[in-house]
């Protein structure tokens, strides 16, 4: 053991730790995938509608729909929705690819819009500003855990008519005045990716809406339009939550409210370390507004004057975690090069070169925050040398 450590400071820091926060839940686990096993019912068994009926509460919503991938929600909604070639959806350039990806695998038009750079979410005048006769849908995407500004956009998508499609992938418990995301818009959007707050143990993903017409649409979509069996009504996709990953959830869902209030705790103790340090002079520390509740998904904070890449170096040197999400624009991606002009995205491009996520899992101690902030205010005091010398 080293000095370090036997001094009771970490030596390292994991930005997520995904083995720490299953180990608990182990005998669990094995209860649950046995269950599963023994019964045979690997499509569609129980514990997927338990799962839905689960979700659709937490979020508020009446319905439900399980799927195999966030990625595939988003498709799903969209496809529900029959949006397609001469369609455009206006989606944020800042945020996963998934979001844009969806509108154009259905030859419909993702139209970029700028972020705001308090929240990073969707910028509801970018939004006013980018919609055409041949706009859709907006997807407001919660990013990082904190909800989009859902009153501005639906009174958009009301004056236009157009749907309103939540990515509540990084998001799940998150509210805007109260209101859980997911139940806000039109239809909700969820990942059970790993690295989410209520993370699978593989693929998986969720569809929540308040529109009964619209949720057995989203049922027959994901199962090749299929209803009854052998009988297609429509072209659909095979997007089904194996019944393993839904029994797995469900053990993780008795402990999602517990682990969402341990992420908002790390993030207040990071404000406090931080602000003590007095870094919140040299880095721009994420906000929350006081009217919702952040899921804190990512804890990302803003450094500017073009030492994010440097101060990230320093954190790895030191065996700290951190990650960019996301450091190319949508807009600049090379697959959507050929779609022509857009907006100036001024924002989301100053975002990009700025934002470092660091760890926020429910697990994270004390004493690994202090040293994520130690690590950082030696990285600026050695900057601060520099510049006097």
């Amino acid at each position: 053991m080293s000095a370090q450590e036997s001094a009771g400071r970490p030596a390292s820091v994991p930005l997520l730790d995904v083995a720490r926060g299953n180990a608990p839940l182990h005998t669990e686990f094995v209860a649950a995938l046995e269950n599963v096993l023994n019964s045979g019912r690997f499509v569609f068994g129980p514990e997927v509608f338990e799962l839905e009926k689960q979700i659709a509460e937490a979020s508020h919503a009446k319905y439900g729909i399980s799927c195999a991938s966030g990625s595939d929600a988003i498709l799903l909604a969209l496809m529900a929705y029959e949006i397609g070639p001469g369609d455009e959806v206006i989606v944020p350039s800042f945020t996963f690819f998934a979001t844009a990806s969806a509108v154009w695998r259905l030859g419909a038009k993702p139209v970029f819009a700028d972020i705001d750079p308090v929240t990073f979410n969707i910028d509801p005048e970018a939004i006013a500003a980018a919609i055409t006769p041949n706009t859709k849908a907006i997807i407001p995407v919660h990013l990082f855990g904190q909800a989009a500004d859902m009153t501005a956009i639906n009174a958009i998508a009301a004056a236009h008519d157009l749907w309103v499609i939540e990515d509540a992938c990084q998001a799940i418990l998150s509210e805007y005045d109260g209101q859980p995301v997911g139940s806000i818009g039109d239809v909700g959007c969820f990942s059970f990716y790993p690295t989410k707050n209520l993370g699978g143990m593989g693929d998986g993903g969720m569809l929540t809406t308040n529109d009964e017409e619209l949720a057995a649409k989203l049922r027959l979509y994901r199962g090749h339009g299929m209803e009854p069996r052998y009988y297609h009504s429509v072209v659909g996709i095979n997007s089904r939550l194996d019944t393993f990953q839904a029994a797995t959830l469900l053990v993780k869902m008795e402990k999602l409210n517990e682990w969402t209030e341990m992420r908002r705790e790390n993030a207040a103790r990071y404000n406090e370390l931080f602000r003590a340090a007095g870094m919140d002079e040299c880095i721009i520390l994420p906000s929350e507004s006081p009217e919702h509740k952040h899921a804190w998904n990512q804890y990302t904070v803003r450094v500017p004057q073009g030492r994010r890449d440097d101060l990230r170096k320093h954190l790895a040197d030191h065996k700290i975690g951190s990650e960019v999400y996301y450091p190319v624009p949508l807009h600049q991606q090379v697959c959507f090069a050929n779609m022509g002009p857009h907006a100036s995205l001024v924002e989301t491009e100053k975002a990009a070169k700025e934002v470092l996520s660091l760890p926020i899992f429910p697990e994270l101690t004390a004493a690994e925050q202090r040293v994520v902030v130690e690590s950082i205010e030696q990285f600026y005091v050695a900057v601060n040398k520099k510049a006097v010398a």
